[in-house]
């Protein structure tokens, strides 16, 4: 363990986050984090708990308390080797995933739980800093071929996994560049793009091929995969935007988040877009309360909008403890993002109604205040009407879009458009067609992508080397 006392004799110490006022003025990411030796007194925290909860808290079953310990004796290798033992992208995980592991902290019974994703953080950037993460080729070959069709975590983790055991491997993303969602769904303040591109360059290394602007089942034939393959992965994400049913949802100035945090990243990247939406001088309302609308908030106050607001149907939980969400469970409280800090207004029990346009320009958006669940029914004078400029729909996503691919794979689909994977696997209906990440269990967290892309290679290396050993 860490320090037998340190839980007693040390609270817990968060690093510092950039001004608002100054972190909106540009792209960088907003946390100042604490010095090595402050973030050592932070893993002593960690105790010796009979059952460490934080494992199964976390969906990698990240083995925190044995690289807490090494942190705190100041054994960094040795705890990066711990971490990458069950995490491929652990800089990842440690920017953007919002840390399940750490509600599942048994010393946040009685005290605040362990800092467990800012010490992830230190680890994996001293690794780097001090050139500890390298390359790892495989030893030999096993002639067989895998395709990865989609560049998010779920597909590099994937990749990484079955390159190492000695498959050849290809990766085929759609856009312009390798990444998916972390490349262009996450904007640079909250992580940089200089961490994913640092460690493609490792998988690079150890021979993964990247194949960019093949977008299998439109300008890349998903049969020829096929056959040049002997096992494909589909981590395709989940795309499809939920529709909000909405009138005058296809007026111009009502835009999918995704589409619009995207073009945001590019632009970001130095790349030029044409008529890119902006939230520039711009009323902006962000309908979602989750973490896309989140990053929208960030993005348009950075775009220079004058007034942000965020609409959210359901009602504000509670600001501590709910009982629906009992320990170790996520708990659904009140919290405020970074984002959110940085200047919008926050509304709950909204229900839009309509959205109103004057001369083809968006102007207004029609809502009620309603009630609380399940009914949400209308509060009496509850109408309402707001002016604005610029809509951004953030109320989360379906499945994957079933156009071109999932077509034309024609395999089993569950009601919400997912992949159906028999006995919790990750093969789907189709003979040698796995998947994982969103593309299979829904729009989720990264850390999820990651650990479903690691159990999708497993299964795909055990599925291709047993059909090869029965062709032999």
């Amino acid at each position: 363990m860490s320090k037998p006392t340190g839980f007693l004799e040390f609270g817990q110490e968060l690093p510092k986050k950039r001004p608002p006022t100054l972190r909106t003025k540009d792209w960088k990411e907003i946390l100042n984090p604490l010095p090595q030796h402050r973030v050592r007194t932070q893993a002593a925290r960690c105790m010796d708990c009979g059952v460490p909860f934080c494992h199964t808290g976390c969906p990698l079953n990240n083995l925190i308390p044995e690289w807490n310990s090494l942190v705190y004796e100041d054994r960094w290798k040795d705890a990066l080797e711990r971490l990458h033992a069950t995490n491929n992208f652990p800089e990842f995980t440690g920017w953007v995933c919002p840390a399940p592991c750490e509600p599942a902290c048994v010393l946040g019974l009685i005290e605040p739980e362990v800092t467990i994703k800012q010490i992830e953080r230190a680890i994996i950037d001293k690794a780097w800093d001090e050139d500890l993460v390298k390359p790892e080729p495989p030893r030999n070959e096993t002639g067989l071929s895998m395709g990865i069709i989609g560049s998010g975590p779920a597909g590099l983790a994937a990749a990484q996994q079955l390159r190492r055991i000695g498959h050849e491997v290809v990766v085929y993303e759609k856009a312009d560049r390798i990444g998916g969602l972390i490349r262009y769904g996450i904007p640079d303040f909250k992580m940089s793009k200089h961490r994913l591109d640092r460690r493609l360059n490792q998988l690079k290394a150890e021979g993964i091929k990247f194949v960019t602007n093949a977008h299998v089942g439109q300008n890349t034939s998903i049969e020829e995969l096929q056959e040049e393959h002997d096992a494909i992965l589909l981590a395709i994400g989940a795309e499809k935007p939920r529709d909000p049913d909405v009138a005058g949802s296809d007026i111009k100035g009502v835009e999918w988040a995704m589409d619009y945090l995207i073009e945001s990243s590019k632009a970001c990247h130095g790349d030029t877009i044409p008529n890119q939406i902006t939230a520039k001088d711009k009323n902006v309302l962000v309908i979602g309360g989750g973490d896309t609308g989140s990053d929208c908030i960030g993005t348009a106050l950075r775009q220079g909008a004058k007034k942000v607001w965020q609409f959210t149907h359901g009602i504000r939980p509670p600001q501590d403890e709910n009982e629906t969400t009992p320990w170790p469970e996520w708990p659904n409280i009140f919290r405020t993002d970074s984002s959110q800090e940085e200047g919008s207004e926050r509304v709950w029990g909204i229900k839009t109604l309509e959205f109103v346009a004057t001369d083809g320009k968006l102007t207004t958006m029609r809502g009620s205040r309603v009630g609380p669940p399940p009914d949400y029914l209308p509060k009496p004078d509850g109408d309402f009407e707001l002016e604005v400029d610029l809509v951004l729909i953030a109320v989360g996503f379906t499945g994957p879009v079933q156009e071109g691919l999932i077509e034309q794979l024609n395999i089993d689909l569950t009601k919400p458009g997912l992949p159906v994977t028999p006995d919790e696997g990750y093969h789907t209906s189709s003979e040698g067609i796995f998947t994982a990440g969103d593309a299979r269990r829904g729009a989720s967290l990264v850390v999820w992508a990651i650990a479903e892309g690691r159990k999708a290679a497993a299964e795909m290396h055990a599925w291709a080397t047993a059909k090869a050993a029965q062709s032999a």
